[in-house]
């Protein structure tokens, strides 16, 4: 298990490759939205052909904590958008019922939600904050079949109590770590990705973080700021890793930060706009993808606290 330290080096603004037109925050991450945090646990061993329950294993999990606080008893308005279905993200009934994210986020591998989130209402149960209430834990998922032993179902409770309790602020590791460790994008390695904007003073200053775990695309339409960037690079000079990377078939998880006071509905039409962001790379949301995204606001905390001095704090919901 290793948790490797978040790096710069490898980022697109380090090659002079700037995309968009605001400002990121600092740290040009999801952890630019106060209070977010960000935990990963990374799973790699073996080498060789494939053998279930065995290896090789190359895949994770990734935990973010949307505040400082315990989001259950303090929840968060939210919302959601699904590009195309073919992928899960649990939790989401509650979410479009309520308006409220009201546990931590995990991403992981498609066959390993489970675990996750069992060991989410574990973890929550042990620190008595089920004690009056119920977890309904948003977990989401990709495939990373080709690349790890997805059967084997190495993730454990362990794993994920691992990411939580080392969740923290501050930069966040990128690429072939936490959930991301056995993905593929557009034919390339994929992975964990983050990014951040601020807007001017003038029009409120409110940051927007992305987290994604990209898994999805085809090489011939990867794009990079615009440009076919896919086309110019075939796989007789960078080999696909395996037949399944030559479709679109795949999946990309998206979930998006902000600390502008939002609404319910807000948070969707914010995570219905990542898609747009998702194309101009060059995902189109084909049929075999999962293609799901998840907005929360933390600028209407306080959802869940007592009306009064002295009022009981409600059950979790």
């Amino acid at each position: 298990m290793s948790d490797g330290p978040a790096t710069q080096r490898g980022r697109a603004r380090a090659f002079g490759v700037v995309i968009g037109e605001l400002a990121p925050g600092p740290l040009n991450a999801i952890t630019d939205v106060s209070g977010v945090r960000v935990g990963q646990t990374t799973l790699i061993a073996g080498e060789g052909p494939l053998v279930v329950g065995q290896g090789p294993v190359r895949t994770g999990v990734t935990v973010i904590l949307p505040h400082e606080g315990d989001v259950g008893a303090d929840p968060l308005f939210a919302g959601f958008h699904v590009l195309n279905g073919n992928g899960e993200m649990t939790g989401l009934a509650w979410v479009a019922e309520s308006g409220l994210l009201t546990t931590p986020i995990a991403i992981t591998n498609t066959h390993s939600v489970g675990v996750v989130r069992d060991a989410i209402v574990a973890y929550d149960a042990a620190g008595g904050r089920l004690d009056t209430s119920w977890d309904l834990p948003v977990v989401a998922e990709t495939y990373d079949g080709v690349l790890s032993d997805i059967n084997g179902q190495h993730i454990r409770p362990e794993h994920v109590a691992a990411a939580i309790g080392g969740a923290a602020g501050g930069a966040v590791a990128e690429g072939c770590v936490g959930g991301g460790t056995g993905m593929i994008c557009h034919g390339f390695k994929g992975g964990t990705g983050t990014s951040s904007r601020r807007l001017p003073s003038e029009q409120g200053g409110w940051t927007v973080g992305v987290l994604l775990q990209a898994n999805h695309g085809q090489r011939r339409l990867l794009r990079v700021d615009g440009v076919p960037v896919g086309r110019e690079i075939p796989s007789s000079a960078v080999p696909l890793p395996g037949e399944r990377a030559t479709g679109g078939d795949g999946s990309i998880i998206v979930i998006v930060a902000t600390d502008a006071p939002l609404l319910p509905n807000q948070c969707r039409r914010l995570a219905q706009r990542a898609t747009i962001g998702v194309a101009r790379a060059g995902g189109l949301g084909e049929n075999g993808s999962g293609d799901l995204f998840l907005a929360f606001a933390t600028g209407n905390r306080g959802l869940g606290a007592p009306r009064q001095a002295g009022e009981a704090t409600p059950v979790r919901r």
